[in-house]
């Protein structure tokens, strides 16, 4: 559906600047985007390889795993049918920890792994599991301590200080994170209000 909405948007300004007489600008601003576009990724492939490596030595120094063994008791009360040991509590946990450092590249491999395992847990089932509806919640409004890709961003474009957001970085997704558990909650108990 997505994409049938951007092929929409695409095409209706191509027909609109066709007669309106400024199909010069849009082909001016295609080739400047595409050429931004490929400077920007270069960018932002340096930092985000510098933070991936710097993860990957957290991992290898045990960094991550006591930080997956602080946050195991606050997930084992998020996701019940998750059973503690499971591979599917290894990828949850691996998932939050990269997003708490803004490595949402790297997070994501991991959260689809997660969404793997809860749905062999679920029997396979086309409907979502508590779990499945918690993590995806979760993920999407994930505490960040460190935006890395926001900071690469800033970087490229020039920003005097492109640190200078990590603090309400850090206050915005906390809060989004405890309106999504609170959501998420919410929505589950009146559920089963409503079926008992």
């Amino acid at each position: 559906m997505v994409n049938l909405i951007w092929v929409f948007l695409a095409v209706s300004g191509i027909v609109y600047a066709m007669f309106n007489g400024t199909m010069d600008d849009v082909n001016e601003a295609i080739f400047e985007s595409a050429d931004e576009a490929v400077m920007l990724s270069i960018g932002l492939i340096s930092v985000l390889v510098f933070w991936i490596g710097m993860m990957r030595i957290a991992e290898e120094a045990g960094l991550l795993r006591g930080l997956a063994n602080l946050f195991k008791p606050i997930f084992k009360r998020l996701f019940p049918e998750v059973p503690p040991d499971h591979p599917a509590m290894g990828y949850i946990l691996s998932n939050f920890s990269a997003n708490l450092f803004g490595l949402g590249n790297a997070a994501t491999p991991m959260g689809i792994k997660a969404m793997n395992e809860m749905k062999k847990l679920n029997n396979d089932s086309k409907a979502a599991s508590r779990s499945m509806i918690t993590f995806l919640a979760l993920n999407t409004s994930s505490v960040t301590l460190i935006p890395t890709t926001v900071i690469a961003i800033r970087m490229q474009y020039g920003s005097v200080s492109p640190t200078e957001i990590v603090g309400t970085t850090i206050l915005a997704t906390s809060i989004s994170t405890i309106g999504a558990i609170c959501i998420d909650r919410f929505f589950y108990y009146r559920r089963i209000r409503r079926n008992q």
